[in-house]
């Protein structure tokens, strides 16, 4: 026997309608019915690895990024973010096995993160380093991946990074030069980029790093004075030394990827003792759902000290905590 589709709906009503009177007298009273405007679904941020974790510039553990995925897969993440110098080719039959190598073990590719510098009054570097940072978007969009973080860079008056961590990132300008002037370097590079990562779908992140990154208001002057959706924030956990908890929910709602930093057996800079409970709270109070990616930045050897930032990340960023969204329908 055929049934019209007006049938089946009408059908298919009616047993809705009988079931749900069948709870009723069954639970004596009906359940609350959700607001029509919103609706409670748990909210899990997805948890990835940055392959810099593996390595971290140590000259006897640089694994090669196909290494680095599928240990990842091996270890529970759910995707990889990629450090650009890390990359042993780039040629592109290389990049397409890397993306079927994530494909297949069940990951996303979920960054790319590069290096550049736009903070010098030498212009021909400044467009070298532009030229390099579309490059690298040309690399992420052949990968797949969604965001690239990106540097103001810095003054380059400390001798080493040795020398600049050890003065807690703060270094002199270059003499004869201003902020105003270093801001209009870093603004006038990442200008340049934007055309190109609106075309690619790949959006840059600003990391609070060094420079003029150092500082939340620093990170923001640049991203509001572009006001462009292509240019957002890399929120890196690691990169406030001091009152880190105000400084990250400033940048939190311009947010596109967190970098979560730990330090087991001891940082290889600076420890920070961070409190991964009350960074989930403050990013779920600004709606933060994408990607947490771990760079591990201890002592210990990353056998033992990933699997624990993994249960760590895995504590404060489950599923368990739920809130409220818009309806979409």
């Amino acid at each position: 026997m055929s049934i019209s589709r007006r049938g089946f709906l009408n059908q298919s009503a009616g047993a809705a309608a009988v079931a749900a009177g069948g709870a009723l007298m069954a639970g004596g009273a009906a359940a609350a019915e959700p607001s029509p405007d919103v609706a409670a679904v748990p909210v899990r941020n997805r948890l990835a690895v940055s392959t810099y974790s593996f390595w971290r510039f140590r000259d006897d553990s640089r694994l090669p990024v196909a290494r680095c995925i599928d240990l990842a897969a091996d270890l529970g993440f759910d995707a990889v973010e990629i450090l650009h110098m890390q990359l042993e080719s780039e040629a592109n039959e290389q990049l397409q096995l890397l993306k079927r190598r994530a494909f297949l073990a069940g990951l996303d590719l979920c960054g790319l993160s590069t290096h550049q510098t736009f903070l010098s009054p030498d212009q021909e570097l400044r467009q070298k380093n532009v030229d390099h940072t579309r490059h690298c978007i040309e690399l992420a969009y052949q990968l797949g991946i969604p965001t690239i973080r990106v540097n103001t860079g810095r003054w380059g008056t400390s001798r080493d990074f040795d020398e600049l961590m050890r003065n807690r990132g703060i270094e002199p300008n270059l003499p004869g030069y201003t902020e105003d002037d270093a801001f209009g370097w870093v603004i006038g590079g990442l200008e340049q980029c934007l055309p190109l990562a609106e075309k690619c779908g790949v959006t840059l992140g600003l990391e609070n790093h060094w420079g003029l990154g150092r500082t939340p208001e620093g990170v923001l002057r640049i991203v509001q004075a572009l006001a462009s959706p292509w240019l957002q924030v890399t929120l890196d956990t690691g990169n406030f030394l001091e009152d880190p908890y105000d400084r990250l929910e400033q940048l939190a709602p311009k947010a596109v990827l967190v970098q979560a930093k730990t330090y087991y057996g001891g940082g290889i800079w600076y420890t920070l003792d961070l409190d991964y409970q009350r960074i989930a709270a403050l990013l779920r109070r600004h709606g933060y759902r994408g990607y947490v990616s771990l760079e591990y930045e201890g002592q210990e050897d990353w056998r033992t000290a990933i699997p624990k930032s993994l249960a760590l990340l895995r504590e404060a960023f489950g599923p368990a905590a739920e809130r409220t969204i818009p309806r979409e329908d």
